[in-house]
């Protein structure tokens, strides 16, 4: 249980890792065209919603382990 608790937090990170980057992309004026600022907004909320996911997943199993 603890490697997946483990292996969920480093996975966490990375997502917080990528989010951060692509908003400081976004916030130096990296989209060059719209098209380009909705791809860019669409990728920071599909990795939010995976972030969420394991969020909950994470908290699930510790409750599940009490």
């Amino acid at each position: 249980m603890y490697e997946v608790l483990k292996a969920t937090s480093l996975v966490i990170n990375n997502i917080d890792e990528k989010v951060k980057q692509l908003e400081e992309h976004l916030g130096a004026k990296g989209a060059k065209a719209y098209d380009e600022y909705c791809e860019m907004c669409g990728e920071i909320k599909g990795l939010l919603t995976a972030r969420k996911f394991l969020t909950d997943l994470t908290k699930n199993l510790e409750r599940s382990d009490e």
